[in-house]
């Protein structure tokens, strides 16, 4: 039977069946992310893993910046659909301290209802601004309806100096005390890479954008970057819930935006650099990858999906995701042979 890759249309895929990305369990069907080969996942459906790209592709390398051809800049990326900004499939579980806001996505970190509550601050302060404002001009416009007609003088010294004292509490009151509540965040969350340095159980993950999909790798039973039990996934990246995830970030083309909204992550991709993030997943559920920078005419199909599993089937999927990984290597494969030696933390 000749199988015809959907995203090399002119290019056959190997004669056997293929696991789809982020299938059930158990299910097996016909490959949709451009993979040659592919391994089964393990408790949370199947997976692509090492060579999930024709040989040939163009990855870079932050070792040395050096790039290798790209027969991919011409295809579509193999994104993979979702609902738009939210889960389609979320498990139980409880995240803490959530605040109420207006139209953002479910969050599923366990640090977002953080900057769910900057944002919902915001909004109150923002809100009782406008009143404020709105009904000065209200009572201004109805107290003197039939004034006679005043010649414009820009008002009294004593007069600008309200008005200027007026606008340094509001922007104070709002801007001021956001900025002194993201700079606790940013000390203790976002920039503060203690605990993903320090957990014994933190998923390391590197991440490769191109246009128009994410590979993802991780290290194997070994723990090193860049050796042959390495895991290599295509838009499709899986993690564990309850322990941090330590995210290095590169682009191999122009600049990319990585965005999980639902864990409230948004990260560039910049060629020629290795940026760095970390998150913690408070639930399990299969959650949408993001890419927020518009990268080129296919920029729509970057997408790509985050499952969170138990630690126990993650660690099971990526125990026989590496296994397959060795007995699939090809030292000949250099397009599967990107990656770098993992990053100190910032």
């Amino acid at each position: 039977m000749r199988l015809v890759d959907p995203l090399w249309p002119s290019q056959p895929c190997p004669s056997r069946r293929m696991p789809r990305v982020g299938g059930s369990p158990g299910r097996v069907g016909l490959g949709t992310g451009g993979g040659h080969r592919a391994v089964a996942g393990v408790g949370q459906g199947l997976s692509h893993v090492r060579g999930a790209r024709p040989r040939g592709a163009r990855h870079f390398s932050p070792a040395d910046g050096s790039h290798v051809a790209d027969p991919l800049r011409a295809g579509g990326g193999g994104g993979v659909g979702g609902e738009e900004g939210g889960a389609r499939r979320s498990g139980g579980g409880t995240v803490t301290g959530e605040a109420r806001t207006l139209g953002l996505p479910e969050n599923a970190s366990a640090h977002g209802h953080r900057i769910d509550a900057l944002l919902a601050s915001s909004h109150f302060l923002e809100a009782v601004l406008a009143a404020v404002m709105l009904g000065w001009l209200v009572l201004a416009v109805w107290r003197f309806r039939n004034a006679p007609r005043a010649a414009v003088d820009g008002g009294t010294r004593r007069s600008r100096r309200w008005v200027m004292a007026l606008a340094l509490v509001a922007v104070g009151a709002v801007d001021g005390s956001l900025f002194l509540r993201s700079l606790g965040y940013l000390d203790e969350v976002l920039w503060n890479f203690g605990p993903p340095a320090t957990h014994p159980d933190t998923v390391r993950l590197e991440l490769n954008a191109h246009q128009w999909a994410w590979e993802a790798r991780y290290a194997g039973a070994d723990g090193h970057f860049g050796t042959a039990d390495d895991v290599v996934t295509w838009n499709d990246v899986r993690v564990p819930v309850g322990v941090p995830v330590w995210v290095q970030l590169a682009s191999t083309d122009v600049v990319h935006g990585f965005s999980l909204p639902n864990f409230r992550v948004k990260l560039d991709a910049v060629p020629g650099r290795v940026n760095q993030t970390w998150f913690q997943a408070a639930r399990e559920g299969v959650w949408e990858v993001a890419c927020y920078q518009h990268c080129g005419t296919s920029h729509y199909k970057m997408r790509g999906e985050l499952t969170v599993m138990t630690p126990e089937a993650y660690a099971a999927w990526l125990r026989e995701a590496s296994r397959q990984a060795v007995r699939a290597y090809d030292p000949a494969d250099a397009a599967a042979h990107w990656g770098w030696e993992w990053r100190a933390a910032p």
